[in-house]
């Protein structure tokens, strides 16, 4: 019978480099804790690296040209923390103006509030992403879109919002059936919800 460590290493390797793992993933090869030292030591031995709390990366690395560890998107590091964590998670600041087009400006570190735990993880030199725990009620919205709409504009805030925005969001909103963004609109601060029922008319 093999061991712990060649069943999970065996088992990385036939996912393929470039996809991100979590401790949850290999829970049938043994306990949380023998699970947890032997992601550790395969970190030391240098096939995998730490990503965040339980969040491991199996890297590509480019020979080619020199880059050495080709990191997986924000996006898909979000959501691979999403699963393992069985959390809702959304992006706010510019990150969130990024996602709907609202600016061309792709941060260094992308901020992120979740209902699941607060942690920050490093994607290479001066890269990161931070998840700051919020209370599961800032994140009761049913329809993504409406989640992100809002945080977006909260971090343009009410007296900067300009007509070219106001475009941008208006066409956003045509990209999804009106009755997916209004279930929400309970849970939109005041002056958001009065836009949008404006943008709708």
């Amino acid at each position: 019978m093999q061991s712990t460590h060649s069943q999970i290493e065996t088992a990385i390797k036939k996912k393929g480099r470039g996809k991100i793992i979590s401790s949850n993933d290999f829970s049938a090869f043994g306990t949380n804790v023998t699970v947890r030292q032997t992601l550790s030591r395969l970190c030391k031995n240098g096939l995998i690296l730490r990503l965040g709390e339980g969040i491991y990366l199996y890297p590509k690395i480019d020979k080619v040209l020199g880059l050495g560890v080709l990191y997986p998107s924000i996006d898909e590091i979000v959501k691979a923390i999403a699963k393992k964590d069985k959390a809702r998670i959304v992006p706010t600041g510019v990150y969130a103006l990024n996602r709907l087009g609202f600016s061309t400006q792709v941060p260094a570190n992308a901020v992120y509030l979740t209902d699941g735990s607060p942690r920050r993880i490093k994607i290479g030199k001066g890269k990161g992403i931070l998840f700051q725990h919020t209370a599961p009620k800032n994140l009761a919205f049913k329809s993504y879109l409406a989640m992100l709409i809002t945080f977006a504009l909260k971090a343009i805030k009410k007296d900067e919002v300009t007509q070219e925005h106001l475009d941008r969001l208006k066409y956003v909103l045509q990209q999804a059936p009106k009755e997916e963004v209004l279930q929400d609109i309970e849970l939109m601060p005041a002056w958001i919800k009065k836009l949008i029922i404006k943008l709708y008319e």
